[in-house]
C-alpha cells in the first residue's frame, strides 16, 4: 500500500498500464516504478495484508 496516497498494489493483477504484468510479485517490481496515483516510489510503500 502507498504510504502516500493508499493505493494497494495487488500481486495477482499487477499494474499492466505503467508495465507490470498480472501475477508480478512486489519483490519483483523495479525499483524505478512509481505509485500510478501519487507518483511516490515503491520505498514508500508498505506491505499490508488483505
Amino acid at each position: 500500500m502507498c504510504l502516500i496516497c493508499g493505493w494497494i498494489y495487488d500481486e495477482a493483477t499487477g499494474d499492466p498500464e505503467h508495465g507490470i504484468a498480472a501475477g508480478t510479485r512486489w519483490a519483483d517490481v523495479d525499483m524505478n516504478w512509481v505509485c500510478p496515483e501519487c507518483g511516490a516510489r515503491k520505498e514508500d510503500f508498505e506491505m499490508v495484508r488483505i
